[in-house]
């Protein structure tokens, strides 16, 4: 007997809005989306070929709408028009102008076909919702960087980039094949192939003083984003140990990712924390810093030394 619950024909018509989205949809793409066999999307799949949309396959490519075909308007739930609020803030506080000023376009459009009163409700809680950001996330001389960056991965173009480095205050150009773009630890980052260092290298967005698109085209076939950014580095790392009392450990659950956080235990009360560390001469003594009146080294010797030479530089600076 054929399934045909509320729950399939949602299915269905979610299958149809994703085939208008996309130029080729996979079934194996179908089904982890859903949660289902694929043989669950094939059937989904005949019913709306026999309902009159034009669906055409290719084998081993996927599912693709006919050219021309597009579905009437479609209604929003309110759970949805909630999302479109949050998503509408962080665009206007965590991307470029440029990009939060095509956003913003595109929500006048989807506000157009809400119902009245989802419009009320929209009313409601968007002047309620407020995002904000520590720091600038571009530099003022290169506002509109994600935007070329979009425009340069998309069309496959090489970017030209002038770039400050950390350690440097000079400003170098770049060519460089931008890969893929990520945010993480309160920053937009991007990875790129630099035909300077002929090789694949991370930039931070608030460090980038120029950027612009150019007619060059990639001379690398690049793999995905998440190839160059789950690769192991090299670079040998060092076990760390230290105990730190239980109520400062749950604050730094989001940054311990970035020194190497293995596991933690407790003894005696406090929260004993592993790391397998690869800068225990600079990033790890100088976050270890922050909190360490209330916590303690328990290894290696060679990071309570620097601990402490950092402590002593900052003392005599104070002097």
């Amino acid at each position: 007997m054929l399934d045909e619950t509320p729950k399939r024909f949602d299915r269905i018509v979610a299958i149809l809005i994703q085939l208008q989205s996309k130029k080729i949809v996979k079934a194996q793409e179908l089904a982890d989306r859903f949660e289902c066999s694929l043989r669950t999307i094939y059937r989904d799949i005949r019913t709306l070929e026999a309902s009159g949309v034009p669906i055409y396959s290719e084998a081993g490519v996927g599912y693709a709408l006919m050219d021309g075909y597009r579905l009437p308007p479609v209604m929003f739930t309110r759970e949805e028009v909630s999302s479109f609020i949050a998503a509408e803030k962080l665009m206007q506080k965590f991307t470029d102008p440029t990009l939060g000023t095509h956003y913003s376009s595109a929500m006048y459009k989807l506000k157009s076909v809400l119902r009245s009163a989802d419009k009320d409700y929209l009313s409601n809680i968007e002047s309620r919702i407020v995002m904000q950001t520590a720091e600038p996330m571009f530099n003022d001389n290169s506002p509109n960087t994600l935007a070329i960056l979009f425009e340069g991965i998309a069309e496959k173009k090489q970017i030209l980039l002038s770039y400050k480095t950390f350690e440097s205050d000079e400003t170098n150009e770049r060519n460089i094949e931008p890969v893929g773009v990520f945010h993480d630890h309160n920053n937009w980052y991007f990875l790129g192939y630099c035909h300077l260092r002929k090789d694949y290298r991370q930039f931070r967005t608030d460090r980038i003083l120029g950027i612009r698109k150019t007619e060059s085209g990639f001379t690398i076939e690049h793999n995905s984003l998440e190839t160059y950014l789950t690769k192991t580095e090299t670079r040998p790392t060092v076990k760390v140990r230290i105990l730190i009392e239980k109520k400062i450990a749950r604050y730094l659950a989001t940054e311990r990712k970035y020194h190497g956080y293995v596991s933690e235990k407790e003894v005696d009360g406090k929260i004993e924390m592993t790391f397998m560390c690869k800068d225990i001469d600079s990033g790890f003594p100088r976050w270890f810093l922050m909190f360490g009146d209330y916590a303690t080294i328990l290894e290696p010797e060679s990071l309570k030394t620097r601990t402490l030479e950092l402590l002593e530089i900052n003392r005599q600076r104070l002097l």
